[in-house]
This record gives C-alpha cells, structure tokens and sequence, in this order.
C-alpha cells in the first residue's frame, strides 16, 4: 500500500493518508472519518457514494481545505496542505478549487451575473477579464439570458447552472460537488449531470459526493463510504 502510494503521489491530483476527522463536544465524540485513503489523478471523475450521514460531505470539506483533519496526511498536486493555515489554504484554493452544493448558497440579493463574478471580486481581477470570464461561463451553462435576474427568479435546474457557473468562472482543475442534483427533480437532475460530465470531458476533475447510483454511473470510479470507512471501490456499470 505504501508503495502505490509513494508511486502514484507525483501522478495525482488528490492523495489522503489514513484521514480521520473526529467531533467532539463536552460529552460527545463522533468519528466522521476513519483512516480514509485515496488516490485521484487528474482528469478523473470520481463519485463518492453512501447513505446519508457516512462522512461524503465531510471527506469533501476536508479534500477542498474548508476543513482540517483530526489525523492523517493530504497532499494536492504533490504538496502536502495538512498544516497549512487558513490564509494558506484560501490562496491554494483560489483557482484550483471550485464547489458545487446541494442548496446552491446562491445570494439572493444578487442577480446571476453578480452571483457569478463574486469569486473573481476576491482575487481582484480586472473588470474587462472579469465581464469576459462571465459571459464565457453564462454561455457555457446556456443562462446568458437570465443574466440580470436574481435566484428567488429561477428554477431549481436554473440556480444550479448559475452555482456551477460560479464553480467553473475561474476555470479551476478540481470541482468538487455535494449532491449537485439533491434538491432536482429527474430531468433538470441529468443536465446537471450531462454538465458535469461535459466539463470532466474538457479535463476538468470532478469528485462527486452522492447518494443516487444513477447520478454515479456518469462516473469514472466509484467510491462507496458507510460509516466514515471507504467499504468498496467498483467502476460503473
């Protein structure tokens, strides 16, 4: 195992040694991960798969930097990150990483166009690069013409092409995506996943946190989670 890992560590985007992240409270302890590895290269398209409550949003808040471990080791693009500080982790993230959620976490006081640019506001980028990244990711995600309206205005298959517009603006290397068609009905469910795969298609790396084995199948690998444990690995079908 120490072997594949030392291996495959310059070949992958993501490694995790042995991960474990543990809440505490004054007279709780609850393990949500437990000694958790894995491997994934660039390019990949991988779902991670379990009930709810198996520690899939966990393991992806730790993988994106939102979170820190209690134990273990997780290196990005061969650089171990798991001392990093905060201000450390946000500067790596910036470009790299881009998320995707369930509820969307679109601010409703802003229109689309707004929602959009909100990640390059933070790295200051030029007005002229940043109405040019927008439009580009408007146009990728067909929203262009619901530009000027606000969240409350659009469908739920509409608000997650605007939260995956605002993932991708910056053309990030890694998206990760929390139940992305959670809160969709079946068919604006499979656009977001034909969007998914079509960006996975154009290179991107995408890890994927779901409980619907339809939505995994649109994967390259599965991983399946229960009670904090990777249990399985298996490919679609």
């Amino acid at each position: 195992m120490s072997g594949i890992y030392r291996f495959s560590k310059n070949y992958s985007m993501i490694n995790s040694l042995n991960l474990t992240k543990i809440f505490r409270s004054q007279e709780v302890e609850t393990t949500a991960l437990s000694l958790v590895s894995l491997n994934i290269t660039k390019g990949e398209f991988v779902a991670i798969m379990g009930p709810s409550g198996c520690g899939k949003s966990t393991l992806l808040n730790i993988l994106g930097m939102l979170d820190t471990p209690t134990s273990g080791q997780l290196f990005i693009n061969s650089q171990e990150v798991t001392g990093y500080s905060e201000k450390q982790r946000t500067i790596l993230r910036k470009g790299l990483i881009g998320f995707v959620f369930q509820n969307f976490n679109l601010i409703d006081e802003l229109t689309v166009y707004e929602n959009i640019e909100l990640p390059l506001l933070y790295q200051k980028i030029s007005g002229a690069d940043r109405r040019k990244k927008v439009n580009i990711a408007l146009k990728q995600m067909n929203i262009a013409h619901r530009r000027n309206h606000f969240p409350q205005q659009l469908s739920g298959g509409q608000q997650q092409r605007v939260a995956i517009a605002r993932a991708v603006v910056n053309n990030p290397k890694l998206i990760l995506a929390d139940e992305p068609t959670g809160n969709l009905d079946s068919s604006n469910g499979k656009e977001i996943m034909d969007l998914l795969t079509n960006l996975n298609e154009n290179g991107t790396t995408i890890i994927m946190a779901t409980h619907s084995s339809s939505d995994a199948q649109s994967a390259s690998r599965i991983i399946h989670l229960f009670d904090g444990k990777i249990i399985t690995e298996s490919m679609p079908h």
